[in-house]
């Protein structure tokens, strides 16, 4: 199995998925950074150099603004509701919840990428595990060898959860990296408040508690892994099915962008909630955001996603131990 295992990765790296992939990371990344680094220069214009309770302040009175304004649907405004008590709610706890640094940048731009960049650059590396080898051959060749089938599939599937974890390692590693050059490497340990929930559309804060921001960053990077981690199952399994990675890629992207539209306009369909593609954001819930449909939590969310990722290793070694390759 080990040596299974490492021909895969050899393949893998040989193929400079990989490589490709961490190039893109990185110019993502720069591009992020000063993305931010210009929003801060503007806030700096606008305000001077105020406190960050002013700052803080000043978003909580645009955002009233917004709520007052009559082109905004009711939804939205909840959402901005929400937003105001949380802000509040840090204000009157004296804690910064933009503290600035690396740390910080790591966390929101984890937060931000966790639904649709993450499992972008996941599905280069999944989709094609299988398919890439049925359209050029070698897979005969694979399967002539005296190793059972399930054997060779799991030493592919394997190579996929290495794969998932690289690609988080660079994302933080980068992340730290490049934005520490703009904004400092400090703030590791500045307080994050976390335990906000949502129940029919007030925040409650009965159970809101104080983490250190490497702490809170740990679980964001579990949330982010183990949503690689389903994504990559996902796209694995239509390498399995489908013969063409294009065709394998194009599903799942569609299947990616649709999530996202469906938990912007589609809140009142609630069969949505158990679609994958839905339950993407378990950062949401750490935040306190208010769900996509109404009913959903984050024991929801991973329950959803386990199902979904159970099913994709089920249906991908079944259909690969015996179906016949042509």
């Amino acid at each position: 199995m080990n040596k299974l295992i490492y021909n895969e990765m050899l393949k893998l790296v040989k193929s400079k998925r990989l490589l490709v992939i961490t190039i893109i990371i990185g110019i993502m990344i720069m591009m992020f950074t000063y993305a931010q680094y210009r929003e801060m220069e503007n806030v700096k214009k606008r305000v001077g150099d105020a406190d960050w309770r002013v700052t803080l302040q000043q978003s909580i009175v645009d955002m009233q603004n917004r709520i007052g304004s009559s082109g905004i649907s009711e939804e939205f405004r909840s959402q901005l509701k929400v937003r105001i008590d949380q802000s509040q709610y840090y204000l009157d706890n004296n804690i910064n919840p933009q503290e600035p640094g690396a740390p910080t940048f790591l966390r929101v731009f984890l937060d931000n990428s966790i639904q649709l960049l993450l499992p972008l650059m996941v599905m280069i590396i999944s989709a094609d595990l299988v398919s890439s080898e049925k359209s050029i051959g070698t897979i005969k060749l694979l399967l002539t060898r005296p190793v059972r089938r399930w054997k060779i599939l799991l030493s592919k599937y394997i190579t996929l959860i290495l794969s998932v974890s690289f690609i988080l390692f660079i994302f933080g590693l980068f992340s730290y990296l490049i934005s520490g050059l703009f904004f400092g490497y400090v703030g590791w340990t500045a307080p994050i408040l976390t335990g906000f929930t949502v129940e029919a559309g007030e925040l409650n804060t009965a159970n809101v508690h104080l983490v250190p921001q490497w702490q809170y960053i740990l679980m964001v990077f579990g949330l982010g892994w183990f949503v690689s981690v389903v994504v990559g199952t996902l796209s694995f399994m239509f390498s399995v099915l489908i013969k063409s990675t294009a065709a394998g890629m194009g599903a799942m992207l569609a299947f990616l962008i649709s999530g996202s539209i469906i938990s912007s306009i589609a809140s009142s369909w609630e069969s949505a909630k158990y679609f994958f593609m839905v339950n993407l954001r378990l950062t949401d819930y750490l935040q306190g955001n208010i769900p996509p449909i109404e009913g959903m939590s984050l024991p929801f969310s991973l329950i959803v996603l386990t199902i979904w990722g159970v099913a994709g290793v089920i249906i991908s070694f079944l259909v690969f131990t015996k179906k016949d390759i042509y």
